[in-house]
């Protein structure tokens, strides 16, 4: 009976898709069908798998190849997302799996070839999220390009890293290396042009990007870049010590080994559930920032490793993919910790030092609490953290998360070379956006500018006024600039020239109601860390050698 039911729902699905306008295709892997949406003049292929997550013992690995189909594959399921700590639906019946690795192509009704491609790799502190979490399609409709967004492992599933045979960490990143490799392979059967494609992100998707700035897996796989509040050096970006991490989360799940054995470890991890690997949200709230599962540092293996060493090692080395580069932050990312002011603020004077970076370390605990004082000091003077010092309090989470992060990955790549950086800050708030609590002032959130690019209003709830129309236009401009030509400003343009930065982060330009060429963006602020971070950086590595049980382990 329930098999009827299901058949007679598909072929309902399948009717109504037919009724549309259809385009098909010939990819690698088969024939695709698309479809126009009601009243849309874009083509959407949704749920088309680009790579299959392994399964078993085997989930923590590197994805393996897509299926082959013979018949036209229906590109109409949107549903499907990675199994995630926080579920995000926004009002959508969306489907946790453990195979869930597809990408979502819009592609504009058009004949023409060759068209620019946008790779989209969604945010989500690496923990939650999904390729439809933000779109783009108003970006398509005023120019014509093709946009793809996909999903990748989450969480544990996506980030554990024991540097063992079975889990070596990364899946997560070598899924959106697969998917990088499928557009590659097959972007021009939909009227894209493999060598011109620009990756994009927002959030932990922007610190993904530009760490494909620094693996050996992905030269040749783009032409330019644009990270949207988050970079390779951010502090949730890179995992200090993943083996250590694993076992702080295990014991969390109620897991404990006397003799600390990797091995035990990883036979826990693998016999999970997805249930219950995703049950502790804490993780979220980390008072240093950090958020556990995360990329890691590769131990060698004897097969492809996505990063080889430390994000910051490879930039100073100059092995860095040298691509044009638009990078920037919105002017008050902290606010994105506003939401556990009342129950931090208290804490923060209490014992500040817990609230330090988590990629920072000290000699000892007096050490610490000594650095603990100057950063209060620095940022809180001799106030308390207080409703009264609530913007210190937004600074202090905007430079450490995601500021400091940014402006010291543009530092070390300009002087690796890379000389087509343009660097900005966006500080456009609308006055219908509320309040900063406590204060009678409006501030750009975390990733405001991605929502001035994209559909919709997400984070910032906006209606959209006629200031805030008239920014999406001229963020929209600036960013099918930078996806055509390299550069945010090209010559002739009637926008105000937009010179590429230097390494002391100016000139940056700042994005308001108008444009302004500024100077060094928060110099003062990020010469006070760039001291700490010189001193007490904790270098990420890669986990140590285990005694193998099996043959993968070799």
């Amino acid at each position: 009976m329930w098999k009827c039911v299901v058949l007679l729902c598909l072929i309902s699905v399948i009717a109504g898709a037919q009724a549309r306008e259809a385009r098909l295709v010939n990819i690698a892997q088969g024939p695709v069908r698309g479809y126009k949406e009601q009243n849309d003049t874009l083509f959407a292929f949704y749920g088309i798998p680009y790579a299959t997550a392994p399964t078993g013992d085997d989930k923590f690995k590197a994805p393996l190849p897509p299926p082959h189909w013979t018949e036209p594959f229906e590109a109409i399921n949107k549903d499907v997302i990675c199994p995630q700590l926080v579920f995000m639906s926004l009002g959508l019946e969306l489907k946790q799996q453990e195979d869930c690795l597809i990408a979502n192509i819009y592609v504009p009704d058009t004949d023409e070839k060759d068209l620019p491609v946008v790779i989209h790799v969604h945010g989500g502190a690496y923990q939650l999220g999904y390729g439809e979490l933000m779109t783009a399609k108003q970006f398509i409709k005023e120019n014509n390009m093709i946009i793809v967004n996909f999903n990748y492992r989450l969480g544990a599933h996506g980030f554990l890293c024991l540097g063992t045979g079975d889990v070596p960490g990364n899946a997560g990143m070598k899924d959106q290396v697969a998917l990088f490799r499928w557009v590659k392979e097959n972007i021009a059967s939909f009227g894209g042009n493999p060598d011109d494609i620009t990756i994009n992100g927002f959030s932990a998707g922007s610190s993904s990007v530009d760490l494909h700035l620094v693996s050996p897996m992905t030269k040749g796989l783009f032409n330019k870049v644009i990270p949207e509040s988050g970079a390779s050096l951010s502090v949730f970006t890179i995992q200090t010590d993943p083996v250590e991490n694993a076992w702080k989360y295990a014991k969390m799940l109620n897991f404990t080994n006397k003799n600390k054995d990797v091995n035990d470890l990883e036979n826990f991890y693998k016999s999970a559930s997805y249930d219950t690997l995703n049950s502790i949200d804490q993780i979220l709230n980390e008072p240093d920032s950090t958020f556990l599962f995360v990329p890691c540092v590769e131990r060698e293996l004897g097969r492809e490793r996505f990063l080889d060493d430390a994000p910051i090692n490879v930039l100073k080395s100059g092995r860095n993919h040298k691509v044009p580069v638009l990078f920037g932050f919105a002017e008050m990312e902290g606010l994105f910790r506003m939401p556990l002011f009342d129950t931090w603020y208290s804490k923060m004077n209490e014992k500040f030092s817990d609230f330090l970076p988590g990629d920072l370390k000290f000699s000892n605990l007096e050490e610490k609490e000594e650095v603990a004082k100057r950063v209060k000091e620095f940022y809180f003077g001799k106030k308390p953290v207080s409703k009264e010092t609530v913007f210190r309090y937004i600074d202090y989470f905007t430079d450490v998360i995601f500021a400091y992060g940014t402006l010291k990955s543009v530092q070390l790549q300009v002087e690796s070379g890379n000389k087509d950086i343009y660097l900005y800050e966006y500080s456009f708030v609308d006055d219908n956006v509320p309040l900063v609590p406590y204060t009678n002032v409006r501030g750009a959130n975390h990733c405001a500018q991605s929502m001035a690019v994209r559909d919709g209003h997400f984070l910032n709830a906006q209606v959209e006024t006629r200031d805030f129309i008239n920014m999406k236009q001229l963020m929209r401009k600036l960013w099918y600039n930078f996806i055509t030509s390299g550069k945010p400003v090209p010559e002739g343009s009637d926008i105000p020239l937009w010179p590429p930065t230097d390494a002391n982060g100016g000139p940056h330009m700042s994005l308001d109601k108008t444009m302004k060429l500024r100077g060094p963006l928060i110099q003062q602020r990020f010469l006070f860390w760039d001291a700490i971070y010189e001193e007490y950086y904790a270098m990420p590595t890669a986990p140590p050698p285990t005694t193998p049980r099996n043959k993968t382990e070799l």
